[in-house]
């Protein structure tokens, strides 16, 4: 059976009557978000879109002047004529009640919108068209775009917004810690960045075996500890079991090849390691160890992370092993569409993205051998779109002498779209995969 379309005709009749009775009406209208669209009859489309033109030319609207306007623009017949508009006017709300028709009138709007959504995911469906992880990505993302639409009309007084501010300062004032983002654990990080912003994209890089996976599970650990918010890991490279051991390692300070080969001989060892196993059960990490995924596989189980638990940042290991799952005509371009998407689901999420990304080998051919943003591969995109660009760095990685177990590594943040540029020195002990600040030396957990 044939059911009509979400609608109603009375409250876009109250609405337009109101609007030529009201002078000025019209712009308080605008300012709840109504537009042309959201009207169901093209007739009223016609009549709000006139009026908006009206408004616009700084003209106050009355019967006359909308009849005159309609007139010229030739659509005066096709929307019932001069009578149709003194009808709507024996309809006409009031001004105390316009708000409430036009909530009516969006939300009947929004209604239409997913309707339309689903006949034309239905179609994808029965049509085959497209790869399923597609068509569940569009799902998701169009329809969240209907749920999270908000008027672009509103304008935010300077007083609302000043005290908005003023309010944030003090907080922080009072806090005293002057971290605005996530907090990552690492004091002096924090004071450059303000802790990872909500909506940045921050690319980590490194050559091979510098320790960019270990400092990033670093990171998302102390993330999840620190703010009591998840962190999402995308391992493409390595099994969860693996990562999580790697995190029991630092966590309970005990060598790695110690839990690697079960040769813990102590209790204070298996005591440090239950007591971290303990803490990393409360911490709230979840780890994704699919080999092959795609953006729109990402995008969606960070939406259901975001929507169930509140999610609080997401790590990628790592770009260049992604699948942007669409056609391109090189890796340069399929690695460019990546950024950009990283960059739109920190936004869309509002939590930050921290994606590990390689460096090219022409940093090995040089004297100088401290990377810049030029040796990230596929460089242009990432080094665009990324907010914050970061290398680990260390001496000892490029002599021939044997590294020991305690390096200096060098955080080096060449881009830094909110803030400073800087070196931050950490200490790194390869025996336990954890990165130190200088002041908190192995054994003491900051």
């Amino acid at each position: 059976m044939f059911k009509s379309l979400p609608s109603s005709i009375d409250a876009e009749h109250a609405i337009l009557g109101a609007l030529i009775l009201y002078p000025g009406a019209i712009n308080t209208a605008l300012e709840y978000g109504l537009l042309a669209e959201h009207f169901f009859l093209p007739a009223h489309q016609d009549i709000y879109q006139t009026m908006n033109d009206l408004a616009l030319r700084g003209i106050t609207i009355d019967g006359t002047i909308l009849i005159d306007k309609l007139k010229d623009s030739n659509l005066l017949n096709s929307i019932g004529g001069i009578d149709y508009i003194i009808q709507l006017t024996d309809t006409a709300t009031t001004i105390s009640t316009l708000k409430h028709y036009v909530e009516i009138i969006i939300d009947k709007f929004k209604l239409r919108q997913l309707i339309e959504i689903m006949t034309d995911l239905t179609s994808d469906a029965f049509n085959n068209q497209g790869e399923v992880d597609d068509v569940m990505d569009k799902a998701e993302k169009l329809i969240l775009d209907v749920t999270r639409s908000r008027r672009s009309s509103d304008f935010r007084e300077a007083r609302e917004v000043v005290e908005t501010v003023l309010e944030g300062i003090k907080v922080k004032s009072e806090s005293g810690t002057g971290i605005t983002g996530m907090k990552t654990g690492y004091k002096d990080l924090d004071r450059i960045t303000s802790g990872f912003q909500r909506g940045d994209l921050i690319i980590l890089a490194a050559r091979p075996s510098v320790g960019k996976t270990a400092f990033a599970l670093n990171l998302a650990t102390n993330m999840a500890m620190y703010n009591n918010l998840p962190s999402a890991i995308f391992s493409l490279e390595m099994p969860a079991e693996q990562l999580m051991s790697r995190i029991l390692t630092f966590e309970s300070e005990v060598a790695g090849t110690k839990l690697r080969d079960g040769t813990l001989k102590t209790d204070k060892d298996w005591n440090a390691l239950y007591e971290a196993a303990s803490r990393v059960k409360e911490a709230k990490i979840y780890i994704d160890d699919s080999p092959s995924l795609r953006i729109s596989e990402i995008f969606s189980k960070c939406r259901k992370l975001k929507a169930e638990h509140n999610l609080g940042v997401i790590i990628i290991d790592y770009l260049q092993l992604m699948d942007s799952g669409k056609h391109a005509e090189n890796r340069q371009q399929a690695v460019s569409e990546i950024s950009r998407a990283f960059k739109g689901l920190a936004r869309e999420l509002d939590v930050p993205v921290l994606a590990l990304s390689q460096l090219s080998r022409g940093v090995e051919t040089r004297q100088d051998k401290r990377p810049m943003l030029s040796d990230l591969r596929e460089s242009g995109a990432i080094e665009q779109d990324a907010d914050i660009v970061m290398f680990l760095y260390r001496e000892d990685y490029h002599n021939m002498e044997e590294e020991s177990d305690k390096q200096d590594t060098d955080v080096i943040i060449a881009k830094h779209r909110n803030g400073s540029l800087a070196n931050v020195t950490l200490v790194f002990d390869k025996t336990i995969n954890k990165f130190f600040s200088r002041v908190n030396q192995p054994g003491v957990n900051f």
